[in-house]
């Protein structure tokens, strides 16, 4: 009887055992999801977004998606509030958010953020409608013009831009939408001008000036631009070239970095794999040949201008095996 009792706990044992040994290889082997907040899908934040989500992907262990947002101030709230593990932020909302300084003054800083790579420079798109005879910045005012929505980084440039040419948002009619809804209020004549920033060829405005509607890009230069530039040294002189929109001349503007951040809550041994697959073959030729910005993604350009954010361990660790970092 006592032997009989031995055996059955035994066997208990072992059945015990062997659930918990698979439960543990189950929960070792569980995949870690890795959502990348980008922007609207006629940006350029989204399209890049999916290349590089796809590439460094590598089921069970590691799946990443992209993530339509309302663009850079979003993502760095998704990302504290948990609705995703990364995004894409300019690098002047990214140094804002972590200093608490800029749009997030008075707010609580965001000292968990951390910095994954440098990805491209994104050009601030003046988009005007020829009807609408535009010329200048200061010929906006008494126009219908779109800032984009709350929450994008080029809500924040586009303030920033009108303040230094001394127009408010008092002297235009401000609309709030995405670019490819402005694109589509363009062609009916409800809106005469919108920006937008981001790596060019923006979808929105591609498809805008194929459709003949008659467009132009405003040029952002001149002694107001350089005044713009010491008060936020993030941005830097840019330049869109000709027949990057059909029938649109070369056009100078002003352009600042896309930054990829994270939370410093992600495993080291997560973003180091992300990192990895991000300078990946695999990315690379997804990159070169998905979209005109991804060629603009160099591993020899991903650490400039990551200052501001501290790289998180587990991309520093990625650079350090890559002789980008001492």
């Amino acid at each position: 009887m006592t032997v009989k009792l031995t055996r059955r706990i035994a066997g208990i044992g072992l059945g015990l055992g062997a659930i918990a040994l698979a439960a543990g290889v189950a929960l070792a082997q569980a995949p870690a999801f890795f959502r990348i907040g980008t922007g609207g899908t006629a940006g350029t934040y989204y399209p890049v977004g999916g290349l590089i989500a796809n590439a460094i992907s590598n089921p069970p262990q590691l799946v990443a998606t992209a993530v339509a947002s309302n663009g850079s101030v979003a993502n760095v709230n998704a990302i504290v509030g948990g609705a995703a593990e990364s995004g894409f932020v300019q690098a002047d909302v990214a140094y804002w958010a972590y200093s608490g300084t800029g749009v997030f003054q008075g707010k609580p800083k965001i000292e968990e953020l951390r910095s994954i790579a440098n990805l491209y420079p994104e050009s601030v798109h003046l988009v005007v409608r020829k009807a609408a005879n535009v010329k200048t910045i200061g010929d906006l005012k008494g126009k219908k013009v779109s800032l984009d929505e709350p929450g994008s980084g080029t809500l924040l440039n586009a303030r920033a831009i009108l303040g230094a040419f001394g127009v408010t948002e008092k002297d235009i009619k401000a609309e709030f939408v995405k670019p490819n809804q402005a694109a589509e209020l363009m062609k009916d004549g409800s809106l005469d001008a919108f920006f937008f920033t981001g790596g060019f060829p923006a979808a929105a405005i591609s498809e805008l000036a194929s459709t003949g509607s008659g467009i132009d890009l405003l040029p952002i230069s001149g002694p107001e631009v350089d005044k713009l530039s010491k008060e936020f040294p993030f941005f830097a002189a840019d330049e869109i070239p000709a027949g990057t929109y059909k029938d649109v001349a070369t056009t100078k503007t002003i352009a600042v970095g896309a930054h990829w951040v994270t939370s410093a809550k992600i495993s080291a041994d997560t973003v180091y794999a992300v990192t990895k697959g991000l300078w990946s073959d695999k990315a690379r030729a997804a990159l070169d040949a998905g979209h005109a910005k991804g060629k603009a993604i160099r591993k020899e350009t991903a650490l400039n201008g990551l200052q501001g954010v501290p790289l998180h361990p587990g991309a520093e660790r990625f650079y350090k095996e890559a002789g980008l970092l001492k």
